[in-house]
């Protein structure tokens, strides 16, 4: 039998309005097992006894571990074109996923139908990997207990269409109210709620409500027949509680802002010079050009360019590098990961020395330690592998006048969009959608469209000074990996790079 989300929400002690217990849910609970546990086996249909089924019979052929992972999502969207509210969608996903390891080696199968006869053919596929004498799992079911950075106030499903839509509305009317120049805007909001369990075999279970909120609004202005684009958007994992009118408001005098500074922008002259990254946004060159090179699959495989660099000097020691799951709502948090492991916060740099990689329990097993819980899957049709979740420069020690006062040309880059990178080296181009010229150590005129070119490790040694201004950017950050996708966060304060190759004129 399965219970919808509000129940599973109260008896999982989520926040959640109105909601009052129920009475059968407290009477199916499995002897021995937690109300919460077993309020959670009941959404998925499933009883402790057939976990530990599945589980043995994923062992059979000599798996040195296992672990199950079951995901109920339901995503919704809805979106403002002309003037109106024109576009909606909504999908359900379900079902869950069978890994076993064997040394360096994974088995993983899934299935979209949770019934026992097909969680144990996935089970018994996952298990091919192995090839040795049946194990047995943990006869015990240890619910893990986690501090919850994203308790949600009032949840989605008691949200209807019309009471999202005013929220749209206003933030395209108020786009069109900021600037006579703007032509059209596009307003998208997505809510997505997901319900996971997880079980291992050595017996720890958890289960996890994750609400995820994104709120984008893209401003197209014209002028005297030129016409640019600009957008903004913001994303939490939050409820209902995340819209409100100063989100609004915030949304539109950025997309305006953003938009209406390319008309007067220029596309500096080219070539190699001092890049002042700006504080925020920039934390995107910090997540691809660097992040990746920490996470520990890729120095496990020597394909990263840190792979021998561990408790060595980097960069300068006014740079820490964190990689931190525990920002409250933030896009990538995490109360525990997709393994099982707390969410946490992580020093990747410390004083300019590489800390830590970023590990999984494969990783963290190879190496010796304990992982960072940066485990992460796209769904339950994928096996976790080490993910970044907000990936940030901690604050340094100057003003940001005074960095651009130490620069007698250069650019200063604001918002980035698109980029290359080759992770095992740390290559990378990206596009900078608009900036500053510096010149004699003031902003002379703004910029747009350039490239700039570097190499990552290289570039996070060049940095020569770090400001005081952290900021992170909660915008609809992605992060692909191995064909996989994850929600992640960015973001730095302002610091100077000595020189990187700008591709303008």
């Amino acid at each position: 039998m399965k219970y919808n989300r509000r129940e599973f929400l109260k008896m999982s002690g989520m926040a959640v309005v109105g909601v009052a217990v129920v009475p059968h849910l407290l009477q199916s609970c499995a002897a021995g097992v937690p109300e919460s546990a077993s309020a959670t086996m009941n959404h998925f249909g499933v009883s402790a006894e057939d976990l530990k089924k599945v589980i043995n019979t994923a062992l059979e052929k000599g798996g040195e571990y296992a672990d199950l992972f079951f995901e109920h999502t339901f995503y919704n969207s809805v979106t403002l074109r002309d003037n109106k509210v024109n576009s909606t969608y909504s999908n359900i996903d379900f079902g869950m996923g069978v890994r076993v390891v064997v040394g360096e080696q994974t088995g993983y199968a899934y299935v979209e139908e949770v019934t026992l006869e097909e969680m144990l053919k996935a089970a018994k596929t996952a298990a091919r990997i192995a090839s040795g004498n049946a194990k047995k799992g943990a006869n015990n079911i240890n619910v893990q207990e986690f501090k919850n950075y994203y308790p949600v106030q009032k949840s989605w499903e008691d949200i209807t269409i019309q009471q999202k839509a005013p929220y749209l509305q206003k933030l395209n009317d108020r786009i069109f109210d900021l600037d006579h120049r703007v032509s059209k805007v596009i307003v998208s909001l997505s809510d997505t709620s997901s319900v996971v369990m997880f079980y291992n075999s050595e017996g720890e279970f958890f289960n996890d409500y994750r609400p995820m909120t994104t709120l984008s609004a893209t401003c197209i202005m014209e002028q005297n027949g030129e016409i640019e684009n600009g957008g903004a958007s913001r994303a939490f994992m939050m409820g209902y509680e995340f819209l409100n009118d100063d989100i609004v408001e915030q949304l539109a005098q950025e997309a305006v802002k953003k938009t209406s500074i390319l008309f007067t922008a220029i596309q500096p002259k080219g070539g190699e010079m001092p890049v002042v990254m700006g504080a925020g946004g920039s934390g995107i060159l910090l997540h691809e050009a660097i992040g990746h090179a920490f996470e520990a699959d890729f120095n496990r495989k020597n394909t990263s360019i840190f792979s021998d660099k561990l408790g060595k000097k980097i960069c300068s020691e006014v740079i820490n590098v964190v990689d931190d799951g525990t920002i409250p709502y933030n896009r990538g948090s995490v109360n525990i990961d997709d393994e099982g492991v707390l969410g946490q916060k992580t020093y990747i740099v410390k004083e300019g020395i590489l800390n830590s990689y970023l590990h999984d329990r494969m990783s963290a097993k190879y190496y010796g330690l304990k992982s960072t819980g940066n485990g992460r899957r796209e769904s339950f049709r994928h096996m976790p592998i080490p993910r970044m979740r907000a990936t940030y420069m901690e604050n340094g020690n100057v003003k940001e006048a005074d960095m651009i006062a130490d620069v007698k040309y250069g650019v200063y880059c604001d918002v980035f969009t698109n980029g290359q990178v080759q992770i095992g080296a740390g290559d990378f181009t990206f596009f900078v959608k608009s900036g500053y010229l510096i010149e004699n150590g003031k902003f002379t005129q703004p910029i747009k469209d350039i490239n700039i070119i570097g190499n990552g490790p290289q570039a996070l040694a060049d940095i020569v000074m770090v400001a005081d201004n952290l900021s992170i950017d909660n915008g609809t950050w992605t992060c692909g990996k191995n064909g996989q996708s994850c929600p992640v966060t960015c973001g730095m304060p302002a610091a100077l790079v000595s020189k990187l190759t700008v591709g303008g004129e």
